[in-house]
């Protein structure tokens, strides 16, 4: 069989698989803040709800698509395609278990940790070309919170990287996680963990750093112009991106494929999905419990607090490198 047709069929039900974790991601938050709540969820659509992703699929598509007259009409349509494109993009490179084939990742790139923050950066484009081409005030304010957002978090959680990439000694994702058996990353490199678990929320802008869309003040942000399935491309890049900000969580900080303990009752695969779904539940539980934050602290806490702590903690890490090489 030829290679890119292997690559092909491992891309396609990634797709699916990707796709199917967005759907029940969706309604798994929604019936863990009922939980939390004390209200039921969604129970109508389905036994226990379970065809609501389905349901709300159906809504979003069949519903009108509309547009402003003074839209950009390249751009306003080009932006969700943008987001989206970039959220899938990642998993171009995300193992999830161990195998010498292959198998359980597209591509095994060298500078895998890299390739993840070029494409990452790119994110952000999707939601600035579409508040700006959406030709409104509200859209374009929220377009330009999240470039600054994004851009303020992405400085911290890069040099959270470089923590684990000095310890591990390899920008290989693979690497990473075979560097972590025995120990993993989040015990050495607490500081690091707390500042990716942070910027993690602001990157995706969700609860408490949901500021881009805050709707006291900016309608819905940047996707105001938005409707239908357009609206829709948004919604699922922004869970993709949960699923893969935990994705790289588990590869980084939490021993990827490892079991903990030694346990090897299930396997590696699995214990990539138990650790994603753990910091998935974290997501949906800080969205349940905090209230949303001040802009203005929301920025100030990033440039004045987590940057310097971010980079003595890079400091820190590579003299006790140095010192014990």
């Amino acid at each position: 069989m030829p290679a890119w047709i292997f690559v092909f069929i491992k891309s396609a039900i990634l797709l699916f698989v990707v796709v199917t974790a967005f759907a029940y991601a969706m309604l798994a938050e929604r019936k863990i803040m009922g939980w939390m709540q004390l209200r039921p969820g969604p129970n109508r659509v389905g036994p226990w709800g379970l065809m609501q992703p389905a349901a709300d699929a159906a809504k979003l598509i069949l519903k009108e698509d509309l547009a402003p007259r003074t839209a950009d009409p390249l751009l306003y349509r080009l932006a969700p395609f943008i987001s989206l494109l970039t959220a899938f993009s990642v998993y171009a490179v995300i193992p999830f278990g161990a195998s010498p084939a292959g198998i359980w990742s597209i591509g095994n790139v060298n500078a895998g940790v890299l390739f993840l923050l070029a494409i990452m950066s790119l994110g952000v484009y999707g939601i600035s070309l579409g508040g700006w081409a959406s030709g409104s005030k509200y859209p374009l304010l929220g377009s330009v919170r999240s470039t600054a957002q994004m851009i303020s978090y992405e400085l911290s959680m890069g040099l959270s990287f470089a923590g684990v990439l000095l310890v591990a000694g390899t920008t290989s994702l693979d690497g990473i996680v075979h560097a972590q058996v025995g120990l993993w990353f989040f015990i050495p490199e607490l500081v690091a963990f707390v500042i990716y678990v942070i910027t993690a929320v602001a990157e995706t802008n969700r609860a408490p750093f949901d500021l881009v869309e805050a709707e006291t003040e900016l309608v819905a942000g940047f996707h105001t112009e938005y409707s239908g399935l357009r609206f829709g491309l948004f919604f699922i890049a922004e869970y993709v991106n949960m699923l893969t900000i935990s994705c790289i969580a588990t590869l980084l900080f939490l021993g990827g494929w490892d079991a903990p303990f030694g346990w090897t009752a299930l396997p590696g695969v699995a214990w990539f999905v138990v650790k994603v779904a753990a910091f998935m539940f974290f997501y949906m539980w800080l969205r349940a419990t905090l209230p949303r934050i001040r802009y203005d602290r929301l920025m100030a806490f990033g440039w004045k607090v987590l940057l310097p702590v971010a980079t003595l903690n890079v400091i820190v890490t590579a003299v006790v490198i140095a010192v014990r090489g």
